[in-house]
């Protein structure tokens, strides 16, 4: 199973947010790009990045940044964040040269646009669906869709989408423990890769989900307060 440290950027700072809202936001790095070389030093391959700023906005404020740090990694890098064009999922995967983005909002409101980014980059394109309360959240968990997550998710396989990131907005940040029941439900009924994001606490959440049969676990605030050892959790799943 594949452990992906984030960084969540907003106005170029690594922050975090509690349960997705913009007004809990603690700022954990104001050098990012730093950030990349203790992650690979600890063992880890991936690292998933998300602006904040685009994603409630739908812009891209830190491309130029998000670009910068591609290009000072080795890891493999996946984007979230803003993405609902085509042109900006060109720019991120054949001008930043990031290796994956991930379509959040723009997946929910335009399937068409999903479906035309996996005919043209195929696994290269990743969905992220935030789930509060069963319900898929969209532009940065501001709003409620009115879809029902596993059945969005069934939609997303039927269309080629190969990768499938899946938040639980209401563990996000609490260090509580990650809903081991959704992920393992999830797993058995859907046929993606899975990677799990929200409330990783410790390395116990991750061996579950790495028994649960997921592809990949995103940890964020376990790793900035020190609740989480990363070289402890990669070697463990080496």
């Amino acid at each position: 199973m594949l452990i992906l440290p984030a960084i969540d950027l907003y106005e170029g700072k690594a922050v975090r947010l509690t349960r997705g809202d913009y007004a809990q936001m603690t700022v954990y790095s104001e050098k990012p790009l730093s950030l990349l070389d203790d992650f690979a030093a600890a063992g880890a391959r991936a690292v998933h990045v998300v602006d904040l700023e685009g994603a409630r906005d739908g812009n891209t404020p830190n491309f130029a940044l998000i670009r910068k740090m591609k290009e000072n990694t080795r890891l493999l890098m996946e984007v979230g964040g803003g993405i609902r064009t085509m042109d900006t999922v060109a720019a991120y995967l054949e001008d930043a040269g990031v290796d994956r983005v991930i379509l959040g909002t723009a997946a929910v409101t335009d399937p068409h646009f999903a479906e035309q980014a996996v005919m043209r980059w195929g696994d290269k394109i990743a969905v992220g669906v935030d789930i509060r309360d069963g319900m898929v959240a969209i532009r940065g968990w501001t709003e409620q869709s009115g879809l029902d997550a596993f059945a969005f998710c069934r939609r997303m396989e039927e269309i080629g989408v190969k990768t499938v990131i899946v938040t639980d907005i209401s563990r996000d940040g609490m260090l509580a423990g990650t809903n081991r029941e959704l992920y393992e439900k999830m797993s058995q009924e859907l046929q993606v890769h899975l990677i799990a994001s929200g409330g990783v606490s410790g390395l116990d959440d991750i061996m579950a989900l790495r028994a649960a049969g997921l592809y990949g676990v995103i940890v964020g605030k376990a790793y900035y307060t020190g609740a989480l050892n990363l070289r402890a959790a990669a070697e463990a799943l080496s």
